[in-house]
């Protein structure tokens, strides 16, 4: 059976372009176009993996619901793919145990991040 990966982004071209990408890989997707749309898919859907927007409705939207998802999936995979670092300079550590207390992403990636390199991460988190 196909793994599903849910990728939830408010830029609706980003989202379509890594739809195409991840199905091109042979996953299954769902997508959201926000944290409140995802949350709701969350309640009744529990994808293999999850590719989310740090910022979408609120600066931080990413990592409330990358908490959710782990509250609830708590072995669920989570990539944050953002381009703050390119847009604010923040970057952030998720191995700092300071920061794994409140940063539930297993992966940080910028945006722009090239297919091969993405699917060897998704592989990777999978453990295909």
């Amino acid at each position: 059976m196909k793994k599903t990966v849910l990728i939830v982004d408010d830029d609706m071209d980003y989202l379509f372009q890594m739809k195409i990408k991840v199905e091109q890989f042979g996953f299954e997707t769902i997508t959201a176009d926000g944290q409140k749309e995802a949350e709701m898919i969350i309640e009744t859907t529990r994808p293999d993996l999850a590719i989310l927007d740090l910022m979408m409705e609120n600066d931080d939207s990413g990592f409330i619901l990358a908490y959710k998802i782990k509250r609830k999936y708590p072995d669920v995979p989570i990539i944050i793919a953002t381009a703050v670092t390119a847009e604010t300079g923040m970057t952030f550590d998720i191995n700092s145990d300071e920061n794994k207390q409140w940063i539930k992403a297993d992966l940080f990636l910028d945006k722009g991040i090239r297919a091969d390199q993405l699917l060897k991460e998704i592989n990777k988190l999978l453990k295909i």
